[in-house]
């Protein structure tokens, strides 16, 4: 289930711990991210990207002694982003493919990561990640549009970016971002899924949606058969010690969330975990593709 502490910000944004500090703190991560197509699928329609952020200034010109070489900022800021496409053929793979570039170009020409943001900017950062959904959703449309063999296809896609201990999450469809902190596993972001309306609308219990025939019907994604995508956001400030998760619904469907919780627990290292997680969803059957990325957080100050 969602983070009970996430609170709306607007009528899309969730937040949770938020922090503001005057001085921000030295933050460094160590990441993990695999991907696997699982023991049924003939493909592998999921698509990751990790990255590490660097300011830097080419000096072309100076009277002073310089040795040439680009200075990089002391900053730096760290950006996963998971995707599960659909669409069958050949279409899934390529819609999750698309979105997770079209994310990267964002990142890259638009978003300036490298303020470390104070309040009054966070509304028009909001704004730009949600409109980063929005250009990510129609690139894949009109891809579609222009190409029969690739009509419907659709992704999910979870992002995250952090800078200091600030960590921002924009979301859409059922893969999922997970915070471990102080023993506890927390699902940060939603399902939007059919069964998981049926849950929030008391119809059905939590137990019973993972059994049931319609849990894979997603009802928010990027591209499918209309154009319009919803963006779910929160903000998290991090901590020392915290281990964000992020994956598809390869893990999360038959590895339960305490089995997840006990692997994070154990293995201190992300490539040992995520090798780890990796092999409990195989053993459970491997019913779809699997990605997960595990961010563990070290924070100084």
């Amino acid at each position: 289930m969602p983070n009970p502490e996430a609170a709306a910000l607007g009528d899309s944004t969730g937040q949770h711990l938020p922090t503001e500090p005057e001085c921000p703190p030295r933050v460094a991560v160590s990441f993990s991210g695999l991907t696997h197509p699982g023991k049924v699928r003939d493909r592998n329609e999921d698509h990751f990207l990790v990255a590490r952020l660097a300011k830097s200034m080419q000096i072309t010109g100076t009277s002073l002694p310089h040795d040439g070489q680009a200075p990089f900022s002391e900053e730096e800021g760290y950006l996963v982003v998971v995707a599960d496409g659909m669409g069958g053929a050949a279409a899934g793979e390529r819609a999750s493919a698309l979105a997770v570039e079209s994310i990267e170009a964002f990142v890259q020409n638009t978003l300036k990561w490298f303020l470390h943001l104070g309040s009054r900017e966070e509304r028009v950062l909001f704004d730009e990640l949600r409109a980063s959904l929005q250009r990510a959703d129609r690139t894949l449309f009109e891809r579609a549009q222009s190409n029969p063999a690739l009509y419907g296809m659709g992704t999910t896609l979870t992002m995250a970016y952090s800078v200091a201990n600030d960590l921002y999450i924009v979301h859409a469809g059922d893969s999922r971002a997970y915070l471990y902190r102080d023993g506890q596993l927390d699902q940060i972001t939603s399902d939007h899924t059919v069964v998981q309306a049926l849950v929030d609308a008391g119809m059905i219990s939590a137990e019973e949606a993972r059994h049931h025939h319609r849990r894979h019907v997603v009802t928010n994604v990027l591209g499918g058969p209309r154009e319009g995508v919803y963006a779910e956001i929160h903000k998290i400030g991090v901590r020392d010690g915290d281990v964000l998760l992020f994956c598809t619904d390869g893990l999360s469907e038959p590895v339960p969330d305490d089995q997840i919780a006990r692997v994070l627990v154990e293995h201190a290292d992300p490539q040992d975990a995520a090798r780890t997680l990796l092999q409990l969803a195989l053993d459970g059957g491997g019913p779809d593709n699997i990605t997960i990325v595990v961010a563990r957080y070290r924070v100084d100050g």
